[in-house]
């Protein structure tokens, strides 16, 4: 049996504990008081046959208590009380010394394991980590209420990102990029001025984006159609030189050429500084800018032909990738594409299609970009369309004081998950003790997000000046507060949910794609946006229901229930939670019909919505991710591509690994062998079922593979 502390760490059962702490408590009180070695015995027996793989230390403590008050030991009881209360101010003085040293020893595997875009084992990258256990101890022990910290151990909800709370930041914002580019900006003290080429914009933009991502902890979102305006600056500045230097001796149409020429110079040079820049710059927290570039041809903007270059050669340098230090081309993890699709460029011969096509090739071999329906974006927006937040998380419509929607320099204040398989369990089917126990679990996710509320209030511009004094955000003065951004719905505060399909299957035996679980499903999705809609009027901030895409999640939650209410089937036994309002990936759904269901879905959960398809061998595929990217238009508000794909984590080779002659799987770029640091499937045959596990025959290890 595993013991969780209350800093979160897990440690073997011991029986001798409770056994100490117990006659520690017998020592201090009169003999006649006291309770007999069989009589503890018979408490530390009640408590293993529980056969609790995992168990909070408190539930432990609460347990001795009780059965101390039914042996009628009640001075006994109270002294074991104070024993407790002392303990407990003891562990208030430190609690992380040993998840502290553990990181620098690199053994502390859940926390090095946690966020695959950091290095673990670097220097600066340490020194986050460090700072986020500290926080995170803070936060359990200080900063939340103890019903919420407990609530988070035993996966009744989530508490994202503890590893931040202690500072005054936020989650994700969409960068004012526009007005800082045109207004200029301030960096470590230095006026930025309006740029006059697209190289500098460039060059600027990602100045930003790093100084942005060292003052917030989740991921932020930049218009790429500002950029326009700074192609056609160079444009004009390059043609009229060459006017200046060749008007006698050029035709305009010649001098027109080589402008343009230079221009794609400038061009490939600047979009490659963003993908270099984004790739290199280390932020504070000791990873690459979780950043996201938003690629939208609007109709209306006035720059859209150089928006079309830009957007084009962005896609050409993904589609391309960058090398590794072993000079092998890979996909980079950011900056992350989101494309959007409208009338002129939805494969339906459209003047942009080519930029479609040319998408829909980066797609099949680098995964991205996602998809964004102009179309379906309008109905659910009131006529808008922009950019999801890096954490893929959605605004509601804003309007200024002038009557104009705003959704650049807005951002999200945070987020709070809730377990709902976890409900349904303890429901057991019956619906009446389902939401009488989700009416309460959601007042207590409102007391958790209020929390992140009120850490923000009273912060003062100072925090970081480049998010509200120097435009990302806001210009305020030096010392001003930044509350007002708070209310009004400015910006947005989140609930996000986990396992749909789980507690459908809970609570009405069938899936819900089923037409039974269906309804019950749409029941409690309204019923989560009711509550979130009732929050937002009765607080006046901009709640939302949000559709978190954070997988670890899905097993964190999988875990904690499994350990307490052992194997459940198609709920607990798969090992994760299905995520959000996904259809579960082992029901056999073809891509349009999977769109279709979860289409509903994301019009109730407008606070961020996701959905993905998997496609076997997308690079031969392209015919079947064109029909798939047509049928997006018309049915589907976000969704992304996934694929199972050999992938050698030692070089980056992402071509496909052999089985050499001694039935090992290598890398034939780098000879690695390693199975554990190389991702294997198998497309022999198609198969698509489940994986299975073989045998090497030289070598006694398990290999994960798919048919052969």
């Amino acid at each position: 049996m595993l013991v969780y502390k209350r800093d979160g760490r897990a440690v073997e059962y011991d029986r001798s504990k409770i056994v100490a702490a117990i006659q520690a408590a017998n020592n201090e009180v009169e003999e006649k008081e006291r309770i007999s070695e069989e009589r503890i015995d018979n408490i530390i027996h009640f408590i293993e046959s529980k056969k609790r793989s995992r168990i909070l230390v408190e539930d432990i403590q609460d347990i001795i208590e009780q059965k101390l008050m039914d042996e009628k030991k009640f001075v006994l009881a109270k002294t074991y009380i104070i024993y407790r209360y002392t303990r407990a101010l003891v562990r208030k003085a430190n609690t992380t010394d040993e998840s502290i040293l553990s990181l620098i020893r690199n053994s502390n595997k859940d926390v090095m394991e946690e966020n695959s875009n950091k290095n673990a084992v670097c220097a600066s990258t340490q020194r986050d980590l460090i700072a986020g256990e500290v926080s995170k101890d803070l936060t359990r022990r200080l900063l939340l209420p103890e019903k919420i910290s407990k609530a988070h151990d035993e996966g009744i909800l989530h508490f994202h990102d503890a590893d931040y709370f202690v500072q005054p930041i936020f989650n994700c914002c969409l960068i004012n990029i526009g007005d800082m580019l045109d207004n200029g900006t301030v960096m470590n003290g230095k006026l930025i001025e309006s740029p006059k080429s697209f190289q500098v914009a460039c060059t600027i933009v990602t100045q930003i984006i790093a100084a942005v991502a060292s003052s917030q902890y989740g991921g932020q979102s930049v218009d790429i159609r500002h950029l326009g305006k700074y192609l056609r600056k160079s444009y004009n500045k390059y043609l009229n030189n060459y006017k200046t230097i060749f008007k006698d001796e050029l035709s305009d149409e010649a001098i027109d050429k080589i402008a343009k020429a230079r221009l794609q110079d400038e061009l490939r040079g600047g979009v490659q500084t963003i993908q270099y820049q984004i790739n290199t710059l280390m932020t504070t927290n000791g990873q690459s800018p979780f950043v996201t570039l938003f690629l939208n041809l609007d109709k209306d903007d006035e720059y859209i032909e150089e928006n079309a270059m830009i957007i084009e050669e962005i896609l050409r340098q993904r589609l391309e990738g960058i090398k590794n230090e072993k000079g092998v081309f890979v996909t980079p993890a950011f900056p992350k594409l989101v494309y959007v699709l409208d009338e002129h460029n939805c494969l339906q011969g459209g003047k942009y299609d080519y930029i479609t096509e040319l998408a829909v090739a980066c797609s099949a071999k680098r995964l991205y970009p996602d998809y964004i329906s102009a179309k379906k974006m309008r109905e659910t927006y009131e006529g808008n369309v922009f950019s999801p937040m890096g954490c893929r998380s959605f605004l509601s419509p804003w309007k200024d004081e002038n009557d104009n929607y705003k959704f650049e320099g807005r951002f999200n204040q945070g987020v709070v998950s809730i377990n709902l398989p976890q409900i349904g369990i303890i429901a057991n089917g019956n619906e009446t003790v389902f939401w009488d126990l989700l009416e309460e679990r959601l007042e207590l996710c409102f007391e958790a997000i209020m929390c992140r509320h009120r850490a923000l209030k009273g912060t003062t511009s100072d925090v970081s000046p480049v998010h509200w004094q120097y435009g990302a955000i806001a210009r305020l003065d030096k010392g001003e507060k930044i509350d007002k951004y708070l209310y009004g719905h400015y910006s947005s505060i989140s609930l996000g949910y986990i396992g749909l399909y789980e507690v459908t299957k809970l609570m009405t035996g069938v899936s819900h794609t089923d037409p039974k679980g269906t309804e019950f499903a749409v029941k409690l999705m309204k019923c989560l946006r009711e509550h979130v809609n009732k929050w937002r009027e009765k607080t006046n901030i901009g709640f939302a229901l949000y559709g978190t895409p954070a997988e670890s999640l899905c097993y964190r939650f999988a875990r904690i229930d499994k350990e307490r209410f052992g194997t459940i089937k198609d709920v607990t036994d798969k090992g994760y939670y299905t995520n959000s309002y996904h259809v579960d990936v082992r029901e056999k759904i073809d891509a349009f019909s999977k769109f279709a269901f979860e289409s509903q879905f994301q019009a109730i959960s407008s606070g961020g919505c996701i959905s993905y398809v998997e496609i076997p061998n997308m690079r031969n595929n392209l015919g079947a991710i064109e029909d798939i990217v047509k049928y997006m238009y018309d049915n589907i508000l976000y969704a992304e591509f996934n694929t199972k794909s050999d992938y050698c984590h030692v070089c980056g080779f992402d071509g496909e690994i052999i089985i050499n002659d001694d039935n090992e799987w290598e890398c034939p770029n780098c000879g690695n062998k390693d199975h554990a640091k190389m991702n294997v499937t198998r497309r022999t045959c198609g198969y698509l079922g489940e994986n299975f596990w073989n045998v090497g025959k030289t070598k006694e290890i398990k290999q994960r593979v798919l048919h052969v």
